[in-house]
């Protein structure tokens, strides 16, 4: 299968229409079979997605079979797009939209009653309610506005009280709905993602220390090795902000949600503490700080330099310990129990190791200044993460039972 794979890909390399297409649909696939083997954000997607076409079925079986109206569309429409990601979201979009849609219809009524033209109310209404659409108070729905005096125009009801009003009801029950079924029907709670990129970014994190582990001890790295270490600093500070994007979705998603109906739904019920984002934002912040300091002292037009020997050896098993405790911290993130000997005995490595680093900056001291202080940086540094990852009792604790 995997030379099957690798057939269509040289085939398809230099055709990019082609090549798109079927990169299209293997990330297709792959979303299938991940929603297939459980619970994440693909089958979420899929939760959300029928809701949303159920809301819209449920709205026009109301507005179109119940009560018998012929131009049921207004119901469907509205219902379909207040499903959204969060309960809040849906109830604040809601009322924006609600009252860009009365807006529209109102304004467009009343364009109809003064030029008895479907033509000129629309070229009456619509720049106007074009610049209402832009007020940030309607948030994303203001478009609504305008596109509901299409509607209304389109529809060719004589404008009267009456027609106004059938609107308007319609776009009120469109909203109950919408606004119902997201909140009753498997309501979305969105606490996995927050423990999700937590547990990437301690991953990322530690891949990226053990890299620059192995760098340091083959002795032949370089600028450009740096830099490359570099860019990995820079996707750990894009991964945080994924993880604060996460965090702040996952409080929304809190907000106007039964808590019944919460303890229905699987995965975890609760995200981890907000103190773990701080963490790791710090952990970030002296992973950066660290590969910056290699690119300074790789760097030939610059005084500091980088120390050698088996002081650097040392150090890049210093680093390497780190970045085993951060891959530690992943697997407990995700529900994996860590072996607490491992984790004694790499404490004592990693006091050993430090004992050893803070003799070999005394001895340093005697010898280059510029060497010397490029290793006191590097050592502060390694120091400041292990501070953040040493392992506490509590930290052994499953995290699903926090």
């Amino acid at each position: 299968m995997t030379a099957v794979f690798h057939d269509l890909r040289e085939a398809l390399r230099g055709r990019r229409p082609l090549a798109a297409v079927w990169w299209e649909a293997c990330a297709v696939g792959r979303a299938v079979r991940a929603a297939w083997r459980g619970p994440g954000r693909e089958r979420d997607l899929i939760v959300q997605s029928l809701k949303a076409a159920g809301a819209a079925l449920i709205a026009w079986a109301l507005a179109g079979l119940w009560m018998d109206d012929p131009m049921a569309l207004m119901a469907p429409w509205v219902a379909l797009v207040l499903v959204q990601a969060t309960v809040y979201s849906s109830v604040r979009q809601a009322g924006q939209q609600f009252t860009a849609i009365c807006t529209g219809a109102l304004v467009a009524s009343a364009a109809q009653a003064i030029t008895d033209d479907n033509t000129g109310a629309l070229a009456l209404s619509l720049p106007l309610l074009m610049l209402v659409a832009n007020w940030s108070r309607f948030g994303r729905q203001g478009i609504y506005a305008a596109t509901t005096a299409v509607f209304v125009l389109a529809s060719g009801t004589p404008v009267s009280a009456v027609a106004v009003g059938h609107r308007v009801g319609q776009a009120a029950l469109g909203a109950v709905v919408g606004v119902a079924v997201n909140a009753l029907v498997l309501p979305p709670i969105h606490l996995r993602d927050v423990r999700e990129n937590l547990a990437a970014l301690a991953r990322e994190a530690g891949d990226l220390l053990c890299t620059v582990a192995g760098g340091l001890r083959e002795e032949q790295w370089d600028a450009q090795s740096a830099a490359g270490w570099s860019d990995g600093a820079a996707r750990l500070e894009r991964r945080l902000e994924a993880l604060y994007s996460a965090r702040s979705w996952s409080r929304e998603s809190l907000r106007l949600t039964s808590g019944p109906l919460r303890l229905l739904r699987r995965g975890p019920t609760v995200a981890p503490p907000e103190d773990e984002d701080r963490r790791w934002s710090r952990v970030t912040a002296n992973v950066g700080a660290l590969t910056r300091t290699l690119a300074v002292a790789a760097d030939e037009h610059r005084t500091p330099a980088p120390p050698q020997g088996q002081v650097l050896d040392l150090y890049a098993r210093l680093l390497r310990l780190i970045g085993d405790a951060c891959h530690a911290e992943a697997h407990r993130l995700v529900g994996e129990r860590a072996d607490g000997d491992t984790e004694a005995a790499t404490e004592e490595t990693m006091e050993e190791l430090h004992r050893r680093l803070q003799e070999g900056l005394r001895e340093h001291a005697g010898q280059e200044a510029a060497r010397t202080a490029v290793l006191g940086t590097l050592l502060l540094q390694a120091e400041n993460l292990w501070a953040e990852l040493v392992p506490e009792a509590d930290k052994t604790a499953d995290p699903h039972e926090q």
